[in-house]
């Protein structure tokens, strides 16, 4: 929740092997801001821990619902991330990743399985632009999520040649984890995602997370 405990967590995930950090920034009442000063504590306590690891944020609709105060929020920002998310599925997308470009940010594109993100995304004139693509398997079924998986990767295959992180959440988190695996693609695992280790004990940390998903990996 705090600058000092998003630190901490950074820490142990980055010794567990995380290669790349996604982060929530809170404001005092625990709520996901982008307020340039809560942007920049997070960002600065996270990279005094693990130095040379890139760090991104949220851009999510429900921090600021405005697209325009969004793209202005991000304006402001006086410690910038080396990337952050953008949801295509959201109103304003389009608005708030031209934003991260003007300002050097690089974007990963949120798309969501079960709505036209797909469509949304790839009629963006700048989508080459991204730095990946995040597949986003919203059906927690592992039956149902390996089939919306299937089809979302083969819209955005057949689409663009950005990279693509696949990644899924709660019941269906460790299926899609290791179909991602088996595909070669990028993969994500935290306590956003999962709250529950493969067997089914609950994860106390995100470093918990990480190891058993380098288990699955390896």
């Amino acid at each position: 929740m705090t600058p000092q405990e998003l630190a901490a967590a950074a820490r142990t995930a980055v010794a567990a092997g995380a290669q790349d950090i996604h982060l929530h920034p809170k404001n005092r009442d625990g709520e996901d801001t982008l307020d340039p000063g809560a942007v920049a504590a997070a960002l600065t306590a996270v990279r005094a821990v693990a130095p040379g690891i890139p760090v991104g944020v949220t851009t999510g609709a429900w921090t600021t619902p405005d697209p325009a105060k969004r793209a202005s929020q991000i304006r402001s920002w006086t410690v910038l991330p080396d990337h952050a998310s953008v949801n295509w599925h959201e109103d304003g997308a389009a608005t708030v990743a031209r934003t991260l470009l003007d300002r050097g940010i690089g974007i990963e594109a949120g798309i969501y399985s079960g709505t036209r993100a797909a469509q949304r995304f790839l009629s963006w004139p700048e989508s080459h632009r991204v730095l990946r693509i995040l597949a986003e398997v919203t059906e927690t079924s592992p039956q149902a999520a390996i089939h919306a998986a299937t089809e979302l990767l083969e819209e955005l295959r057949s689409a663009t040649k950005s990279s693509i992180l696949l990644h899924g959440e709660d019941d269906a988190a460790w299926a899609i984890l290791q179909m991602a695996a088996s595909l070669h693609l990028d993969m994500r695992i935290g306590l956003e995602d999962v709250l529950q280790l493969p067997d089914g004990t609950t994860a106390e940390t995100n470093a918990d997370l990480i190891h058993a998903a380098l288990g699955i990996v390896q």
